[in-house]
């Protein structure tokens, strides 16, 4: 992995602390900019891979950053969630970081009203997309002895109609209200909880969102920065909230998109 001098500079924050990264689908995907900025700053990483497609384009990213945990899990297999959590026992003892970077939603329920989403369809996407963090966030407690972080990915639409998101807009909604209710019941054990909001990026998630591009050059065009975020960007924030500097900070929900979710 190649670095600029100005991230050879960067200080070693997280040395020594344990990061789970989930979500990681290709070198494109928000949890890669996690999993390059922990790494960058120190952390030991186990990345996980969706499926045997998926795992041709992530194990050699798994590779670079040296990860010693490289599982499968499908989060509706308990099987593989169990697997997961017990090589990481074994592995480490111990875990520090969680980032939760998955979100699914049937195609019919994304891309239809919200009123005319199927039964199975919604219960897929809150599943997938929010059901997932309590589960994974209730395995990774008795692994944050000392403490730790977790973080989730949210988006606009939870909190705004965003035209084509769909289902997934209440099911983000949904998550936010969970990231805050984790933070309120694992705070007392020094474990902190965020939700990271990204601005509209190429990944391969968001393919499924009908007329993207357009929503897209939006932002391009309204943002105050006037222009789309990075993975690396998202990646750092994230950084920044498993690390000290952010200890007296939890509950949160941190917008990165450049100033796109201050605009009326």
């Amino acid at each position: 992995m190649s670095e600029s001098s100005d991230e050879r500079r960067l200080p070693p924050v997280l040395t020594g602390r344990k990061a789970l990264v989930v979500g990681v689908a290709n070198d494109r995907s928000i949890a890669w900019g996690c999993a390059q900025a922990m790494r960058r700053v120190g952390a030991e990483l186990a990345l996980t891979y969706l499926n045997e497609k998926a795992r041709l384009h992530v194990e050699p990213l798994a590779r670079q950053l040296e990860a010693p945990v490289f599982m499968p899990l499908e989060v509706r297999d308990s099987t593989q969630v169990d697997a997961l959590f017990e090589a990481i026992s074994n592995h480490w003892g111990k875990l520090d970081i969680l980032v939760h970077s998955i979100a699914f939603a049937p195609r019919e329920a994304l891309q239809g009203r919200v009123i005319d989403c199927p039964r199975d369809g919604f219960l897929a996407a809150m599943e997938v997309s929010c059901w997932s963090l309590l589960d994974l966030a209730r395995r990774a407690e008795p692994l944050m002895r000392e403490g730790g972080t977790i973080i989730t990915m949210s988006y606009l639409g939870a909190n705004e109609v965003v035209e084509n998101y769909g289902i997934m807009g209440p099911v983000k909604a949904a998550l936010e209200s969970a990231v805050r209710y984790l933070a309120v019941e694992l705070g007392p054990k020094g474990i902190r909880v965020h939700a990271v909001s990204p601005g509209p990026l190429a990944t391969r998630a968001a393919s499924g969102i009908r007329d993207f591009d357009e929503l897209m050059e939006r932002v391009v065009v309204s943002a105050p920065t006037r222009r789309l975020v990075t993975i690396e960007e998202v990646g750092a924030a994230c950084a920044f909230l498993a690390s000290p500097y952010a200890a007296a900070m939890t509950g949160e929900t941190l917008y990165i998109d450049g100033g796109f979710h201050i605009l009326a």
